[in-house]
């Protein structure tokens, strides 16, 4: 029979085991921070109706989407966390208590090119606090608290969360007479950072025609050290303007509250988002050594979630991080930590004689504690025990040979120092938990 030969997909990720174990790690952090601020855990279809996944959908969601039919059935693999979220609000609404804070992180599909760092299928960890009606602004504020908490759990230090209001952006253009071309003019400003002011200006002078002196203007608002003093002047010309300012001033208040420090933190007016969907405040968070990669973690608020679904006002302010893109950076980059403990056991016992019952007590004994062990009974070569321990880098190895049988102990050794000792169930117990720990105290991320 011809052999079929083994391949995995162009945008797909598999990983190694000591790789896997690294994003198992990262994944239970962001489960354990997003806990600390009263997130519960949501889970999905990947596979919905096409009809609901595309409602909010067309243009480029519908060209990237999987699609396909089974029977009568026209169906779709989902795109993001969002939509599926929107869905799941509407169809339980009488049976959810608002705000409702969930946090999922799954994976989505999209038939994209794949290319370095871009994925077909990857892991999305999402976040959002869903009102009924309403949702106070100081929801918003949190936002980057828990973005905060998230990265330094990581290990990431330095990163800097941008912050901007749609509404400041808005009322901006409003009062410079840029309303008409609102979204051309983000779309150029969105290039600051890569082209720099002169060109930008060039751009908005000769492509839309905005007048030098209002260009100007602009540019000093959006360059200026002191955001909030730049946008004070045009106070009082524009609601919409007034509104997300005292919306943005409200939001860098709580930094000091919600324990963020200033150098993670930074008002920036060029920071759009989605120019629809996004409509007061609006996050991106990067990495300060390496801006090429560009955000590592975005989301804002946004006026009705499920409008789609139902003609309940869902207002709803999230963040969303591409996990999978995010980790392929953190590895290609040298960020992750390969001096924690990724084996898949922290001890191995291996039987020394055929007598196998105390072997299998002592696994047992260790288990019940906490301890992750697994028990070699193959019928292999000393060496070749070991071999398997070392490749797995198994921090301990247990002996149970007559001596310990017949003094009902195990015989320890680190593999690390290369140190063995025979010592009581108890004392076994204490001492690879001593030595586990030890190796569990870093975090997953070397911030360099």
């Amino acid at each position: 029979m011809e052999k079929v030969k083994p391949r995995t997909l162009s945008g797909f990720m598999e990983l190694l085991p000591a790789r896997q174990t690294q994003m198992e790690r990262i994944m239970e952090i962001l489960r354990r921070t997003y806990s600390l601020y009263g997130f519960t855990p949501l889970d999905t279809p990947v596979i919905e109706s096409a009809e609901v996944l595309l409602a909010k959908g067309g243009g480029e969601t519908e060209k990237q989407i999987y699609r396909f039919t089974k029977g009568d059935s026209d169906l779709a693999l989902r795109f993001d966390l969002t939509v599926p979220l929107a869905k799941y609000i509407a169809q339980n609404y009488g049976q959810l208590v608002f705000p409702f804070r969930r946090y999922q992180i799954g994976k989505v599909y999209r038939g994209e090119r794949a290319q370095r760092g871009r994925f077909r299928e990857f892991y999305q960890a999402d976040i959002d606090i869903i009102g009924d009606g309403e949702l106070d602004i100081i929801n918003e504020a949190e936002i980057p608290s828990i973005i905060y908490k998230t990265f330094n759990a990581l290990g990431l230090k330095r990163f800097v969360i941008r912050v901007n209001n749609r509404k400041v952006l808005n009322g901006l253009f409003e009062v410079l007479g840029l309303k008409d071309k609102a979204t051309d003019v983000m779309h150029i400003i969105d290039k600051l950072d890569k082209i720099g002011k002169d060109k930008v200006l060039a751009c908005l002078t000769d492509d839309l025609g905005v007048p030098g002196e209002t260009g100007e203007k602009l540019m000093t608002v959006l360059e200026s050290n002191d955001p909030i003093a730049a946008l004070e002047p045009y106070v009082g010309v524009s609601g919409v303007f007034d509104e997300g300012l005292d919306e943005l001033k409200t939001v860098a208040g709580h930094l000091e509250g919600f324990g963020i420090p200033a150098e993670n933190f930074k008002i920036d007016l060029t920071i759009a988002r989605g120019l629809d969907y996004y409509t007061g405040t609006v996050y991106e968070t990067t990495m300060l050594d390496h801006p090429e990669i560009g955000s590592v973690c975005s989301g804002g608020r946004y006026d009705d979630l499920a409008e789609y679904y139902t003609d309940k006002k869902l207002p709803g302010v999230g963040i969303s991080i591409g996990l999978t893109r995010l980790f392929f950076v953190l590895e290609d980059q040298g960020y992750l930590n390969d001096e924690l403990l990724s084996a898949p056991a922290d001890a191995l016992i291996l039987p020394m004689t055929d007598d196998m019952a105390q072997a299998v007590e002592l696994a047992t004994y260790l288990r019940d504690r906490g301890i992750r062990t697994q028990l070699h009974c193959e019928k292999k070569k000393f060496k070749a025990k070991m071999n398997y321990a070392n490749k797995l880098k198994i921090p301990f190895v247990i002996f149970i040979g007559e001596d310990e049988i017949a003094g009902h102990k195990a015989s320890v050794k680190n593999m690390t120092t290369g140190e063995q000792q025979l010592l009581t169930y108890e004392e076994a117990a204490a001492v690879i938990g001593t030595g586990i720990g030890a190796l569990n105290s870093g975090t997953v991320i070397n911030d360099r």
